[in-house]
């Protein structure tokens, strides 16, 4: 299944839960509030490698707390304490320019330059028994819909009303059939469903990072912090990362200096050379989402349960997605915190959603 438009009810589940989250911001917990410990989590000394991939960046061996208590959001509680070995991480998403090296090499056709399929949907399930309407059956992806005010707003529709499924919206489409890659080869992929980043990771020898993984990246080395950067979200008024300022859904002013995706590396990187991290664009993880993962997690190099439940759509295969997007905002979503977590589809994409890739030490 691709980009999941099973009906015109599921569609627009679809693409809401792609990115949304509640209106809130976490406070740091200060109980959490410690370094990590830089001892492997198979007990040995932690040794930086000489020299790594090129642009990739080490993460060194250690423990931390992951989740946070402060939150609203149960599948970000509790706060438990995982170790993980060292690994290197791409310094910043994979970006255009990137993928298209992949797909010179491969021929590769991602998911939304294809018919859509039922690839996500769990057999047996109530899902199953759904049907691709006539008008999404045809290639493309998840876009937003531009407002011209809050009037255009539906309010049955609430938040649907401004996501669109877009024919011919694709990778080297970002915004439709329109659209185009020119200038924007330093920017991230995007629309890239989890299969397609899955398939990119396996030619460049790389994975898709665990969540945890992810988490312990971007807090750079302290646990309890709100955003990679520390507990303000715009530290001497500085905006750190690609995200919504101005009236949402309406309005991006764009005072970071970006209406849409960013050139990678536009803001500085964390304590552990990572940059982009928080907004710009969600970032597929490895592990399927369960919402009470956090509760039976291994402690030690998790890598997330054995299957999807997403008890909103229990019958659609779900992988977790961080990091917030430049759709995010601080009257919306809140997605750019570090213990935040989002669930997509496996097989679909959207105009905000790329990822990055680690290679492990082992």
């Amino acid at each position: 299944m691709k980009n999941t438009i099973l009906s015109a009810a599921t569609f627009l589940v679809a693409g809401l839960l792609l990115l949304i989250a509640a209106w809130r911001v976490a406070s740091p917990d200060s109980s959490q509030r410690q370094s990590a410990d830089q001892a492997s989590a198979s007990g040995e000394t932690d040794r930086t490698p000489e020299k790594g991939p090129e642009g990739m960046v080490w993460i060194p061996a250690g423990s931390f707390v992951m989740g946070t208590e402060q939150t609203m959001f149960p599948d970000e509680f509790p706060p438990h304490r995982i170790r993980l070995d060292g690994f290197w991480m791409d310094r910043t998403e994979v970006t255009n320019r990137q993928f298209a090296e992949f797909v010179e090499a491969t021929g590769y056709l991602t998911l939304a330059e294809k018919p859509p399929e039922f690839r996500s949907v769990k057999p047996g399930s109530a899902a199953d028994s759904l049907a691709i309407l006539p008008e999404f059956d045809t290639p493309g992806s998840i876009c937003s819909l531009p407002l011209e005010s809050r009037a255009q707003i539906d309010p049955r529709k609430g938040a649907y009303s401004w996501w669109q499924y877009v024919a011919g919206a694709d990778w080297k489409h970002p915004e439709g059939p329109e659209s185009s890659l020119e200038g924007r080869m330093d920017h991230p992929v995007v629309h890239v469903s989890w299969l397609d980043a899955a398939a990119y990771c396996e030619w460049a020898g790389k994975e898709l990072p665990t969540e945890a993984q992810w988490e312990y990246a971007a807090r750079g080395g302290e646990s309890g912090r709100s955003y990679p950067w520390g507990d303000q979200l715009t530290p001497r008024g500085e905006w750190r990362g690609n995200i919504w300022q101005g009236e949402f859904p309406v309005q991006d002013t764009g005072e970071d200096g970006f209406s849409g995706t960013a050139p990678v590396g536009s803001f500085p990187a964390n304590e552990w050379g990572l940059v982009d991290i928080s907004g710009n664009v969600w970032e597929w993880c490895h592990d399927y989402y369960q919402p009470d993962y956090y509760s039976y997690s291994p402690a030690v190099n998790p890598r997330g349960p054995e299957s999807s439940h997403d008890p909103q759509e229990p019958g659609i295969i779900k992988r977790v997605q961080r990091g917030g997007s430049f759709m995010c905002s601080d009257q919306y979503c809140v997605g750019y915190r570090v213990s935040a977590r989002m669930k997509g589809e496996e097989d679909s994409g959207a105009f905000h959603t790329g990822f990055r890739c680690v290679i492990n030490s082992q």
